[in-house]
């Protein structure tokens, strides 16, 4: 399951939540942690890919372009 099926299925039960529930307070709790995870959700899948490839984790040939071939270094920050 990927990143957007993740939100999706998350959004999906605090639907669901929502109708059986019938409750604004519910709603009202709801609404907040859907969109964090809609904030969230892309920031997270980004790190991990880039960290991803840094590792080496990733099958390199089915890139078509290796925008990072010259960050596969340590970078600066990071004291190494």
């Amino acid at each position: 399951m990927d990143a957007v099926e993740q939100v999706q299925v998350l959004i999906l039960i605090c639907l669901a939540i929502a109708l059986s529930l019938r409750s604004w307070p519910v709603v009202a709790f709801l609404v907040p942690v859907v969109l964090i995870e809609l904030a969230t959700a892309p920031l997270s899948a980004h790190m991990v890919g880039r960290e991803a490839y840094r590792n080496g984790t990733i099958d390199e040939t089915g890139l078509y372009v290796d925008e990072f071939a010259d960050s596969k270094r340590t970078p600066p920050a990071a004291g190494g």
